[in-house]
Order: structure tokens, then sequence, then C-alpha cells
């Protein structure tokens, strides 16, 4: 293995439609056409990575249909190794998502093919090369605690994008490198940000939307401030814009301030532009 980026996660076909506003219950609003674009928070935080130089590859599952054929090759043409990417009988996992006209979304997921992202998957890895893992959780949560185990043992630096909050055994927030999460989940969590680091991981980093983000450290906490854009035209994918950039530079070696300051900027970038892997820049872009 010479990828020194690992990301395990999920691998999605969103489907975007643009809604005047949301229904409410027993509600039917009328929106605009349905647009289908690559997504998945395994797949968003891969590209974003390989997008701005990582050397990056994906441990995840895809269905034998035309929305796996659609992400296989965004995946590869963003430059993310997919050999360990698996078809899976299941279909293609679908990120159902409706964008109001500030660029705000809400989504319903239909896991599919991501429901068969195993243990044993992960017991194929030899990490060699490997410097960072990077999991989040529209996988089997017990796929993702044997890969951090693993990815531990191995002497790999380990990040956990624990979006939604789930139930995490106490060894596994000890085997952390990077939590990464919102205000909204670091609320339930903890009664403040460093009571994060109380739980376990080395260090946290709590992502406040148009405000920044929060890098807790032992040794206390620094605040990076989120760069203005002219238009937020879509906030889809912004999280895993973050936590893939995040990825990259702690994989190249950055430390964690550095790698969130860098992260925030190809954040910023993502909202100015429609869907989530499509928007995310490339380095030259970055600047």
């Amino acid at each position: 293995m010479t990828q020194t980026l690992l990301v395990l996660g999920s691998a999605n076909a969103d489907l975007v439609v643009e809604v005047g506003r949301r229904p409410g219950g027993g509600e039917t609003v009328l929106g605009g056409d349905t647009v289908v674009l690559p997504g998945g928070k395994g797949a968003n935080t891969a590209v974003a990575a390989a997008r701005v130089g990582a050397s990056v590859a994906l441990v995840g599952a895809l269905g034998d249909d035309g929305y796996g054929s659609l992400l296989r090759e965004s995946l590869e043409s963003s430059g993310v190794d997919t050999a360990l990417v698996k078809t899976s009988a299941r279909p293609t996992g679908i990120a159902y998502i409706t964008v109001t006209p500030d660029g705000e979304n809400s989504i319903v997921v239909s896991p599919g093919a991501n429901s068969d992202v195993a243990p044993s998957d992960v017991d194929g890895l030899a990490f060699e090369g490997a410097r960072v893992l990077t999991c989040s959780l529209e996988v089997p949560l017990e796929t993702v605690v044997h890969a951090i185990g693993a990815a531990s043992q191995a002497g790999v630096r380990t990040v956990l994008n624990l979006s939604p909050v789930a139930d995490l055994p106490a060894e596994t927030l000890r085997q952390l490198t990077v939590l990464v999460v919102n205000e909204h989940e670091a609320a339930q969590l903890a009664r403040d940000w460093t009571g994060l680091l109380a739980l376990g991981p080395a260090s946290a980093v709590v992502t406040l939307g148009s405000r920044g983000v929060a890098v807790v450290e032992r040794s206390g906490v620094v605040e990076v401030p989120a760069v203005e854009v002219a238009e937020v035209v879509d906030t889809t994918g912004a999280g895993d814009a973050f936590a893939g950039a995040l990825s990259a530079r702690l994989a190249d070696g950055d430390d964690l301030v550095r790698a969130a300051e860098y992260a925030v900027k190809v954040a910023a970038l993502s909202v100015t532009k429609a869907g989530a892997q499509p928007s995310y820049p490339t380095a030259e872009e970055i600047g």
C-alpha cells in the first residue's frame, strides 16, 4: 500500500432538489429538477483530500448499478484509489437532499451497500505506509470501531468525524488522535469543548459553521475563523470537505492548528458551488 491516507466510510449518490421551502408534515411542495451527484461522507472526504494532493484510498462498498458507476468514476477521476471499494449485492447508497434558497440542506440517507462494509474488510488492510485513517459514521459502527483499533495498534493516526453522534466504546475514544464534531454534536457529548478531551481523544476539532472551527488540545483551545465568501450556493458536503482537507494536511505532517487553517479555506470554497464532490477545490485553487 502506498497511500498515506485511508478513508473508511460511505459512498452515496446524492439526489438533490432545490425547493423554495421544506414541506411540513403531510404537505407537498414543488421543487426544481432532480440533479444526481456523487456523494457520501466517506467518498466526499476522500475526494476532498485527493483534490488537494493527498495520496488516498477509500475503504467502502458500492452496488453493481448506475449509481455505483457514477461514484467510481468520480472517485477515480479525482485521484482516489478504489481498489478497496468492494461491489455489493445491495444497491448503491442514496442521499435524498433538499436545498433551500439560503443554501442550507436537509438530508435523508438510504445506506444500501454501505451497510455491507464489514470488519473483515479492515482485516485485509496492512496499514503499511499509511499515516492517517479517517472514518465517518454512515457505515456500520462495529466496522468503524474495529478499524480505529487496528489503525491505532499499527501506529497510524486516527480521525473520526462523529456525525451523527453514536455511542462509542471508551477504548475507541482513547484511540482517537482527532475527534471532529460540529457544535451541536459537541454539546451532546460534553458540557464544554475541553470536556471532549475528557472522553478520551488526544484532541478535537469543533466546526462552528460560518464562525470557523475550534481546535481543542491539551494545551488549550485555538479558534480558527471562517473564510468569507461572496455567495453561499450550497452547503452540502462542506463538513466532509473540511474533514478531507484536514486529514490530507495531517497525513502530510502539519500540526492540527495549521491543518485546520487550511481545511477552513477548502470548506469555504466548497460552498460557492453546487453539490458535494463537484464543488471541492484543487490545491491550485486554494493557493
